[in-house]
């Protein structure tokens, strides 16, 4: 149930900050918008970290497959692209393309095991799903 509760509040905050961060750009640049976005959000972890987690930042470079050091990067690019598509399409019309494009996204990294994730069998009743999830994009268009 927590884990429910918790993928509520993460998709709640996405949307949020889509409307925000689109906002911002409106009135300051989409570099700018963006930098800021990424900036306060380190600004935040570092005082998380210095509060529970101390964790020796070396361990970074440790890792096992270096990709995994590309989050960071690809978070910018999160934002960048959230807010293009908020502007464009609104926020509820592209908070729905976004989610499915993840839910599609993530089924193929469990199908295929990519990145070092558990491979799953494939299901029919999970591609029917997301065949439900494309058409219910195209009912909320109209």
């Amino acid at each position: 149930m927590w884990g429910w509760i918790v993928a509520l509040i993460s998709g709640a905050l996405m949307s949020i900050q889509g409307v925000f961060n689109t906002g911002l750009t409106k009135q300051t640049s989409l570099w700018v918008a963006n930098s800021w976005v990424q900036g306060t959000a380190l600004v935040v972890c570092l005082a998380a970290w210095l509060l529970r987690d101390r964790q020796p930042f070396y361990t970074l470079f440790q890792v096992d497959g270096k990709y995994l050091l590309l989050g960071g990067v690809i978070g910018a690019f999160i934002t960048l692209t959230v807010i293009l598509s908020m502007d464009k399409l609104g926020p509820a019309k592209s908070a729905l393309i976004i989610v499915v494009s993840q839910l599609a996204v993530a089924y193929l990294i469990e199908l295929f095991g990519l990145f070092g994730m558990e491979k799953v069998d494939f299901q029919w009743s999970k591609l029917l799903g997301m065949i439900v999830a494309v058409a219910g994009i195209m009912i909320f268009k109209w």
